[in-house]
């Protein structure tokens, strides 16, 4: 399906999964979903299962929008205890927002679902609200803890089949158009199995260079890797350096969750000759999350840091950025900090969503389905692949995931067809209005 009928299924009303191979566009065509949504004047409350993909949104996680938190289960009359703001939030609520769906536990999905129909005092599926799920099931799964409650996808759960979603399946490549050979093999991935040809050349590219010149970042499995090696290289730079430290407002619960649910460092210390990464995307598009570059020196009166971004070798200044903590359409909590972090090294899990411009990936501590394809689709090209080592785990999928595939396509197919009225309409509307304009300026 491509970007356009699925965001004109979603703007007719219809609840959805917005679901697609890393690179398809999915959160790109969701903050456009979201900024039409808002400007119709429909409340949207945006959350996603991790505080980090949160915050890249500009919302809440959906354990904390929904009142659930943590627990594995609803007990008697939760609905009813909750503050009157999480029910009054729930209550005004017209569009339920979730991304990083695959993280998401089946039975916290039907949580969710009873708590929106409580609140609302409305049985219909999420009690009468449009729910978009967004997400890739080949990417991280939910995770499960020895102590507590095994779940699986939400495709299981009660709730995905009485809401009876449209499954808006993207398959038009983005990230790695520019490469069809590395779309196959992350293809292949997808399915289960790479060709011995695949194969050879994923490891053609295990101790393999980089082109003279090229900046890459360091992707690990673990966060004890990433930290000793950013400190490590930060320590080795003799240049002139600063320090800059987050300002922040709310309430101290609030703005501790959002700390942890940020990559903006609390003191983020720089050297000239620091490799950095952006962790926001720029209102102005200069940058975006995920882009590095290196700092060459700071503003002679702010101190702000100049950087040589990697891609195009422009030098920018770099100004403060904030970050919200949204519940609903209240701002619960906002951090001030310059949106870089070092990059020599990130974890996989974190890197999930960024597009980056090379990659030097140890996989050799995989330990989780999906890990390895996460960390493979961050590049665009199979030649700004760097890798250090592939464990038994780096090319595994969720058995899951490969299971529900051919049904999600096919229920996509029929989504596309069932709506296809829908999809002529909202052509028509934006060839007509693409017409005025032109008109406008003639």
């Amino acid at each position: 399906m491509k970007q356009r009928e699925a965001l004109a299924i979603m703007e007719s009303g219809r609840s959805a999964l917005l679901t697609g191979a890393a690179g398809s566009g999915k959160t790109y065509l969701l903050e456009q979903f979201i900024r039409g949504a808002r400007r119709s004047g429909r409340r949207v409350a945006v959350t996603a299962t991790t505080g980090l993909a949160a915050t890249h949104l500009g919302g809440a996680t959906i354990h904390a929008w929904s009142g659930i938190g943590v627990a594995d289960s609803l007990p008697p009359g939760h609905a009813g205890k909750l503050s009157r703001q999480r029910q009054a939030n729930i209550e005004s609520t017209d569009i339920l927002v979730i991304d990083e769906i695959s993280m998401l536990h089946d039975f916290r999905l039907d949580m969710v679902d009873t708590v929106c129909r409580q609140v609302r005092e409305d049985e219909r599926p999420f009690g009468g609200l449009q729910v978009i799920l967004c997400g890739d099931f080949f990417q991280l799964p939910p995770v499960n803890r020895g102590d507590g409650r095994l779940g699986g996808f939400v495709t299981g759960s009660r709730a995905w089949f009485e809401a009876e979603l449209a499954v808006l399946y993207l398959d038009e490549q983005h990230r790695q158009r520019d490469d069809p050979g590395f779309t196959e093999i992350l293809n292949a991935l997808r399915g289960g199995g790479l060709a011995s040809d695949q194969l050879a050349r994923l490891d053609s590219r295990v101790g393999a260079g980089l082109e003279a010149g090229s900046t890459a970042t360091r992707l690990h499995t673990v966060n004890v890797d990433v930290d000793a090696e950013n400190e490590r290289e930060l320590g080795r730079l003799t240049g002139r350096g600063t320090r800059y430290e987050m300002t922040s407002s709310g309430s101290r619960q609030h703005v501790e969750a959002l700390k942890r649910s940020c990559l903006a460092a609390e003191v983020l210390r720089l050297r000239v000759g620091a490799l950095v990464m952006f962790i926001k995307n720029a209102q102005d598009r200069r940058y975006a999350n995920g882009s590095l570059g290196e700092v060459t020196g700071f503003e002679k009166t702010s101190m702000l840091p100049l950087v040589r971004l990697a891609r195009g070798g422009r030098v920018i200044t770099v100004r403060r950025d904030t970050w919200e903590l949204v519940d609903g359409e209240n701002r619960r909590a906002q951090l001030t900090q310059v949106p870089l972090r070092l990059a020599w090294a990130i974890t996989v899990h974190k890197s999930q969503g960024m597009t980056l411009d090379a990659a030097d990936v140890d996989l050799r501590r995989a330990f989780t389905p999906g890990m390895g394809y996460v960390a493979l689709s961050r590049v665009r090209r199979l030649d700004r692949l760097a890798l250090r080592g592939l464990g038994q785990m780096a090319l595994c999928v969720s058995d899951e995931a490969l299971a529900i595939e051919a049904d999600l396509q096919a229920a996509s197919e029929r989504a596309r067809r069932d709506h296809a009225g829908v999809i002529a309409a909202a052509t028509g509307k934006r060839r007509a209005a693409k017409g005025r304009a032109r008109g406008g300026h003639g």
